[in-house]
């Protein structure tokens, strides 16, 4: 299981979920609005309103939903993060590779 984290604007959050669970890169993906982030970008101080896009993929298709993930989304540099869980629980492996038709 690979574990992918990554923020978008509330406008495309669901879109971009929606895109990878038809293309069938990811099995879930968890939308956690209202988040407040603060940054600096082209040498300015930005406030924005954002949501954590939390999604869940198999080993094998990470890099190619990462990839998509990247080609889809809106901003110039997205924050798009690839962890690696120490464990799984197997039932959810399971399903997880079914679901991806890993």
């Amino acid at each position: 299981m690979r574990v992918i984290f990554a923020t978008c604007s509330a406008s495309e959050a669901e879109t971009l979920a929606e895109r990878l669970l038809e293309e069938r890169l990811i099995g879930c993906a968890n939308l956690i609005p209202g988040v407040r982030s603060l940054y600096r970008w082209q040498g300015e101080l930005q406030r924005d309103e954002e949501v954590v896009m939390w999604m869940e993929t198999t080993e094998g298709l990470a890099e190619a939903a990462a990839r998509r993930l990247r080609e889809l989304h809106s901003y110039d540099v997205p924050k798009i993060v690839t962890l690696d869980p120490a464990a799984c629980d197997p039932a959810y492996q399971e399903w997880l590779d079914e679901v991806t038709g890993a």
